[in-house]
């Protein structure tokens, strides 16, 4: 365990080190680089603030005009007969819109149910089987200047779909239903 405290420790600074000094042996104007990437880095930021705004605004107003308890409400008779907890669908709904919100959601779900309980395990694995995809496709689309997503929201969203579905029946075989 202290080997990789070391290593974990270390090992930043060392590659840094190392491209460092590798581009000053390839005679690569070392800082110069770094502050034209930190350039680029800015206005790249810079370019996507208006596709956040957009993106954070649509969340806030779906979220504000109660059209997300609607659909849950809607959505509930049917989670029940196939088994799986109610509690869940909010968090299977915005996370590929919002990782922050859907973070909150798993926040409140752990602290509601308990991180050992069948509803927190769950909401963890679904954490992490899936993506912000909208966020992905806002940010990283938008900073580039691709126009035409369609294509990739629809594989994006089913490879959320098919982690949730995946969550569920890992945690359901792992752990049981409650």
């Amino acid at each position: 365990m202290a080997i990789i405290s070391i290593l974990s420790l270390w090992l930043v600074p060392v590659l840094i080190g190392f491209i460092l000094l590798y581009g000053t042996y390839k005679k690569i104007p070392t800082y110069e680089s770094f502050v034209e990437g930190g350039k680029e880095g800015l206005q790249i930021a810079f370019s996507i603030i208006p596709f956040l705004v957009g993106m954070l605004v649509a969340i806030s107003v779906f979220r504000a005009s109660g059209a997300l308890e609607f659909f849950m409400n809607f959505l509930r008779p049917v989670l029940v007969v196939i088994g799986v907890p109610p509690e869940i669908a909010p968090l299977a709904l915005i996370r590929p819109i919002s990782g922050n919100a859907a973070l909150g959601m798993t926040s409140d779900l752990m602290a509601t149910y308990g991180p050992d309980s069948f509803i927190g395990r769950l909401a963890s694995t679904i954490q992490g089987s899936t993506d912000t995809t909208f966020y992905v496709l806002t940010v990283y689309f938008g900073a580039v200047g691709i126009r035409k997503m369609g294509d990739a929201v629809k594989v994006g969203l089913l490879a959320d779909l098919v982690g949730i579905i995946a969550a569920i029946i890992v945690v359901t075989l792992f752990f049981g239903t409650k």
